[in-house]
């Protein structure tokens, strides 16, 4: 199964953005037991390759990637150190080479949009799906809005989702929504309060249905 076809089943991915990570496998064990399978570990956490290698070191049922990709060469330590996808908050003068590395490493890319013009030039670039963000900021009928000139392009609404609203997004028509810190708080991460994580993570799954 893909990872596009993942979260086309979980309807939903884990952002993990935290200062400091313990554990990344016990990390995504946690959230996998939650019913969360894909996870976004970010370069806005120190030592990510780290991360990366250590998430992907034992055989946790997660899908691990990485996040907060701004340059060619963050998206290749990435995929060396095992992401399976990478995702872009935005698109920045090296999206193109982020798209290439990832393409070239058979791993799937996520390129960060707001606009219609972004989400073209997302396409145009060869982007496996769209990030909407910041999503709450504009709301579902913006993402449903989108769907309309855009109905064929997987979109998945990211920042400020929470268990409240991300049914509704999904419903606009999301691929998938982004949780962050609504189910994975860095104090969580900190403290390795996994089985607060696996209840959050089940509290959120539960919320989509």
């Amino acid at each position: 199964m893909t990872t596009l076809d993942l979260l086309r089943t979980d309807r939903v991915l884990s952002v993990v953005r935290a200062p400091e990570i313990t554990d990344a496998r016990d990390l995504c064990s946690a959230l996998v037991a939650g019913g969360i399978h894909v996870i976004e570990l970010t370069f806005t956490t120190p030592d990510l390759p780290k991360h990366l290698e250590r998430a992907a070191s034992g055989d946790t049922g997660a899908v691990v990637g990485a996040g907060t990709v701004q340059t060619e060469a963050q998206a290749r330590t990435a995929v060396d150190a095992g992401a399976k996808f990478l995702v872009t908050p935005g698109q920045g003068p090296e999206a193109a080479a982020i798209v290439a590395a990832a393409h070239d490493a058979g791993v799937p890319v996520v390129l960060g949009s707001l606009t219609p013009s972004e989400v073209m030039t997302a396409i145009a670039l060869g982007a496996d799906a769209v990030k909407i963000f910041p999503a709450h900021q504009f709301g579902p009928k913006y993402l449903k809005d989108l769907n309309g000139p855009f109905p064929g392009v997987p979109l998945v609404p990211s920042g400020g989702v929470n268990s409240a609203n991300a049914r509704a997004f999904l419903d606009a028509g999301a691929l998938a929504v982004s949780a962050g810190t609504d189910v994975v708080s860095p104090a969580d991460v900190a403290a390795a309060n996994w089985s607060d994580i696996t209840a959050k993570a089940k509290a959120f799954c539960a919320a989509l249905s």
